[in-house]
């Protein structure tokens, strides 16, 4: 039998786990923000988002797993017996041997999602901060440590084209903060997944859910959201979901939404602007 036959089982555990992890989708959670989007009639647009951004797979682990013994049973009557040490050694020992294992594919998954940027490598995050400074709009990027970074995102342009934030240079993907995308009849969709519980659509699901919670808590990393969002826009606000309504503001309407684990719903609103 070949090397590369010998290599195909933990290929294809791999690309199970990266595939759990496409699926899963939450690499990236809002910290302590604020972040707003300004619509004109005239299509054009104004983002900025401030605070911090949390990489999820950078954050450490606050809790160990600790290792539970499985029960004896007797071989004859399998009724339950008092385990040996001998047989709680090799339970331990192969529940390490499965950990690492675990750990490892997780890391190399993770790794083949972000643009080979090795998650259990400490010096990943400024590695990724180097790589944001050179992209358009990021104005400040500072890394704190612990998958944590200090962020100034602004950007502006013509709603000629659907947007996304935040999206990061060789990565394959990246779970949005807010979409907008834009339609032939003049309206405008924002939605904000990425500030929404962890319900939504943002939700961690599969092995990225257990590497968060390892870091996290049970609660997950969307529990550390503490920020606002919020659209002005001088065009018509066909619908949105804040909890008072477009408020007057100078020139426009402004739609709010606090964001922390309490939020029941990701922002979302429907605008009209010139075709």
């Amino acid at each position: 039998m070949t090397e590369t036959s010998h290599r195909l089982p933990f290929r294809r555990a791999l690309a199970v786990a990266a595939l759990a992890l496409l699926a899963a989708a939450c690499i990236f959670a809002p910290g302590k923000f604020t972040s707003q989007i300004d619509l004109k009639k005239d299509r054009s647009f104004a983002f900025r988002y401030t605070g911090e951004i949390l990489m999820i797979p950078l954050m450490k682990s606050e809790k160990d797993e600790a290792f539970e013994p499985s029960s004896c049973h007797d071989e004859e009557s399998l009724e339950e017996r008092t385990c040996s040490g001998d047989e709680l050694a090799q339970q331990k020992t192969d529940w390490e041997e499965s950990r690492a294992e675990k750990k490892k594919s997780d890391a190399q998954a993770a790794k083949m999602l972000l643009g080979g940027i090795d998650p259990s490598n400490p010096e990943s995050g400024k590695e990724l901060a180097d790589k944001l400074r050179r992209q358009a709009g990021w104005n400040k990027v500072e890394y704190l440590g612990d998958g944590k970074f200090d962020v100034d995102f602004a950007i502006s342009g013509k709603l000629d084209h659907d947007f996304i934030f935040p999206t990061f240079e060789g990565f394959p993907m990246s779970n949005p903060f807010i979409q907008v995308f834009a339609r032939q009849d003049g309206t405008v969709r924002i939605d904000a997944p990425g500030f929404g519980p962890q319900s939504g659509s943002g939700a961690m699901a599969g092995m990225m859910a257990g590497m968060a919670q390892d870091t996290t808590g049970s609660d997950g990393p969307t529990s550390l959201a503490d920020g606002s969002f919020a659209v002005f826009t001088n065009g018509e606000v066909l619908a949105n979901n804040t909890d008072e309504g477009a408020a007057s503001a100078s020139g426009g309407k402004l739609l709010s939404w606090k964001v922390n684990p309490r939020t029941a719903a990701a922002p979302t609103a429907l605008v009209k602007l010139s075709r």
